[in-house]
């Protein structure tokens, strides 16, 4: 008997079933459509590259961003927009770095450099030692102090090329630019030369955070291009005697007040229930943070802009957040999550997209087996829009603190191939930024927001 009643029900509900998803993937469609056609994001992006440009947290720049993004909000319709304050590190880079490489009998060979960020400067008249190359910490261990002190230690830790996933590549690596100035500096080296996380060869050397350990001194930490990393342990292998100097003058001044920028649609039904998409609106200093983060700014303004625009009414609050400080402190996340706590909200699920605005090919989902399984019972509503990939992963660095009080989390996870050829670089410019990309990444956002706004999880 209850064998029959089952195959019953599922008859029962299945048409049910089809026509919402028929009403889904129309509002979608429309959604999809109002991108496409009438989407801001894109000129948005080059306003806030060509007018406003690297934002730098505490910088004035980063000033005018908090400044434009609040104006941009308003214009796609958000129903109030505010400035939620935070106290961010200020560092400065100070003026350009330069180092060089001086091998016995040749020519000095320059460098290819830039500091990293938070990084202590070397003062006007720079370092100069011997060069120690090392491919591991396990390898730095082992030379220890007897090798280490008073050299440059050279970190060439490679982004493994044979990963397709190039953010697993990036997270293998990432240690030496992070924790290696000051793992070197416990073994006495003077300063440090990181080769850049890029997944090309060429001359432009990729910045990004350092975070001292206390316990040790506090050394000057530079990266140098792919090239210049290549031809150094090219040297070091021919046995040559070399010496590198290097310059900077960057220092880390005393915190200063900034904002994350919150822009709202407020729930017909569900109000107090929390949706949030959001990307950092601080970048670093080399260029104009295009793909790192203004894409995932954008992509989360004209997803509150679309969907208005699509005539639908959230059952629950859609906030975009403009997170600052997630580049060298993460002071934005942390100051949401505060201020979320404070008020007692509920926060449903939160959407973060900072990986670049290239080709949309998955979420990264982060929640319950039961909550994921929901998802994925809407994915074939993703696939006309080129998305294949939901599955269970992390989601971001402003919104994974959300966690803490319940709330469902996902990232944006574009094509990453080509996004460690910019990132952090001279050359995240608006120009490599492919607007039916951009697009087609805001519009799988919002069709995934929508989607949970309407059923929840």
């Amino acid at each position: 008997m209850f064998k029959k009643i089952i195959p019953a029900v599922i008859i029962f509900l299945l048409p049910a079933f089809c026509v919402a998803q028929a009403e889904d993937s129309a509002m979608i469609r429309k959604i999809a459509d109002e991108v496409l056609i009438n989407g801001k994001a894109y000129e948005n992006l080059r306003f806030l590259c060509k007018k406003v440009g690297p934002r730098l947290s505490g910088s004035p720049q980063a000033q005018k961003a908090v400044e434009a993004t609040a104006r941009m909000l308003k214009e796609a319709g958000a129903d109030t927009v505010y400035l939620q304050p935070c106290m961010v590190p200020h560092w400065v880079r100070g003026i350009k770095e330069k180092g060089l490489i001086q091998v016995a009998g040749k020519a000095p060979y320059p460098l290819h450099l830039c500091s990293l960020g938070n990084s202590l400067g070397t003062g006007k008249k720079g370092i100069s030692a011997g060069v120690v190359e090392v491919r591991s910490f396990k390898e730095l261990d082992q030379l220890g102090a007897t090798v280490i002190k008073g050299k440059i230690v050279f970190f060439n830790f490679e982004m493994n090329p044979t990963y397709i996933h190039t953010f697993r590549a990036y997270g293998e690596s990432g240690g030496s630019r992070v924790a290696g100035p000051s793992k070197a500096a416990s073994y006495g080296a003077i300063g440090v030369m990181v080769r850049s996380l890029a997944s090309n060869t060429d001359d432009f050397p990729h910045t990004g955070v350092t975070v001292y350990n206390d316990s040790f001194p506090k050394i000057p930490a530079v990266a140098i291009s792919t090239n210049d990393a290549e031809w150094l342990s090219k040297q070091l292998k021919l046995r040559m005697v070399l010496t590198a100097s290097f310059t900077n003058t960057c220092a880390m001044l005393p915190d200063t007040i900034s904002y994350n920028v919150v822009g709202e649609i407020k729930g017909k039904e569900f109000p107090k229930e929390i949706i949030t998409v959001g990307g950092h609106l601080d970048s670093w200093d080399l260029a104009e943070g295009a793909q790192d983060d203004g894409a995932g700014v954008m992509q989360s303004i004209e997803v509150l802009r679309a969907i208005k625009a699509a005539g639908v009414q959230p059952k629950r609050t859609l906030r975009a957040v403009m997170f600052m400080n997630e580049e060298n402190g993460g002071r934005g996340g942390e100051k949401y999550l505060e201020i979320a706590e404070k008020n007692k909200e509920t926060h449903l699920f939160g959407l973060e997209s900072d990986e670049g605005g290239f080709t949309p090919r998955g979420f990264r989902l982060d929640m319950t087996e039961a909550q994921l399984n929901k998802v994925l019972q809407w994915k074939n509503l993703f696939y006309p829009y080129g998305v294949y990939e939901l599955a269970a992963g992390g989601s971001g660095a402003d919104v994974g603190p959300l966690k803490k009080i319940g709330a469902s989390l996902a990232g944006l996870n574009p094509d990453s191939q080509r996004y460690f050829d910019v990132h952090h670089a001279g050359t995240d410019v608006f120009e490599n930024v492919s607007k039916r990309e951009l697009n087609l990444g805001a519009l799988n956002m919002a069709a995934l927001i929508y989607l949970i706004d309407k059923y929840g999880l």
